[in-house]
């Protein structure tokens, strides 16, 4: 009989939890196993629906994992920074601004923040398709696992989440599951990020904003929640707000394809990432997430054959010969983010760039 023991991996201890008095932004928490059922669906679809336009950000609880299992995922997540050497991360680099692709490592100071300052922040990219690319021997006993993980959020999360928006659209419920097929070609992946405090002179020049005000590109973003304070969403009411960290919950939000599909009815959150509170300031940020995308092939067309959407008086803007596919929206988003000129806008506190004909906005 094959063993059951899994692969040894040094557990990673994070930062308590911050003692701090933060404005948190009020965010709707979705209990994912009430989906079971016809009735359960039907009241989560509205709470899905509202969560949506309120805030585009909501939190997923008794998504299938334990808190034994998303501990396990931590301590993985920790390896590619801790058991990886320079040189060999290296070997793995990313070709971000060639390819428009994020697999493999996204290295320290490839973004561009502000002032000449760059990032301190590193991730490593794995397309739920393992065996894509290689990947650094510390990672490779581990490939198991994370396949899994991959296959747990995109068929035990990501697919109700999406039966549930679509319901929310009055479409059927396989709607979006269909176009966000687990086999087909497309990027969404799983990242591991490990954000590094900085000098108090980087603090300054940025206002101690870590990572500019900006939308994800994909459909959702599944963050699983961890206890460093950093990430703030701009609210409808022009607010920045914290996300307050629940134990063993998932944060999700809304991006451009999402955006672009309802033709702005559920519009991508703006986010950003800030200097933690005093009580967390000389902690790594170890962030775990689920990075989702239609595939590849997906023109972003609003879903004009939702009776919501035209109820909403929200018509294609094109007959669909000229959209942009998936492909091209990530390619241009992921090629440009951190490295292209912004131009100045006429809002305060916002920089802007034209990609693919389309404006999109850095809040700072």
């Amino acid at each position: 009989m094959p063993s059951l023991t899994l692969p040894y991996v040094p557990h990673y201890v994070a930062a308590p939890p911050s003692k701090e008095t933060l404005e948190y932004a009020d965010l709707a928490i979705i209990d994912i196993s009430r989906a079971g059922t016809e009735e359960g669906r039907a009241e989560l679809a509205i709470e899905v629906r509202e969560a949506l336009l309120n805030h585009g950000f909501f939190y997923v609880v008794n998504h299938g994992y334990s808190q034994d299992q998303t501990n396990r995922i931590f301590d993985i997540a920790d390896l590619p920074f801790t058991a990886v050497s320079d040189s060999e991360k290296q070997i793995y680099a990313g070709t971000m601004k060639q390819s428009g692709s994020y697999q493999g490592y996204k290295l320290r100071q490839y973004w561009h923040i502000d002032a000449g300052v760059r990032d301190q922040l590193e991730n490593y990219n794995i397309n739920r398709d393992v065996t894509k690319r290689g990947h650094p021997e510390a990672l490779r006993p581990l490939l198991p696992e994370i396949k899994e993980f991959s296959k747990h959020n995109h068929f035990n999360v990501l697919h109700p989440m999406l039966r549930l928006i679509a319901r929310s659209l009055e479409l059927p419920e396989d709607t979006l599951v269909n176009i966000h097929d687990y086999d087909a070609v497309g990027e969404t992946y799983v990242r591991f990020m490990k954000y590094y405090p900085r000098t108090e002179e980087e603090e300054t020049k940025t206002n101690n904003v870590w990572l500019k005000g900006h939308t994800d590109f994909g459909s959702i973003t599944i963050l699983w929640s961890q206890p460093v304070a950093a990430l703030q969403i701009l609210t409808r009411e022009g607010k920045w707000r914290w996300i307050r960290h629940i134990e063993n919950a998932l944060v999700v939000n809304a991006g451009d394809a999402l955006d672009f599909l309802t033709n702005g009815y559920y519009k991508g959150t703006i986010h950003r990432v800030v200097k933690p509170p005093e009580d967390q300031r000389n902690y790594a940020r170890l962030g775990v997430f689920y990075f989702v995308m239609p595939n590849d092939n997906v023109k972003l067309v609003p879903m004009a054959e939702s009776p919501v959407l035209q109820r909403a008086g929200i018509q294609s803007r094109s007959d669909g010969n000229e959209a942009l596919t998936m492909e091209q929206w990530r390619k241009a988003r992921t090629s440009a983010y951190g490295q292209s000129e912004l131009e100045i806008s006429k809002e305060t506190g916002v920089e802007q760039e034209v990609i693919n004909g389309v404006l999109v906005k850095h809040y700072n």
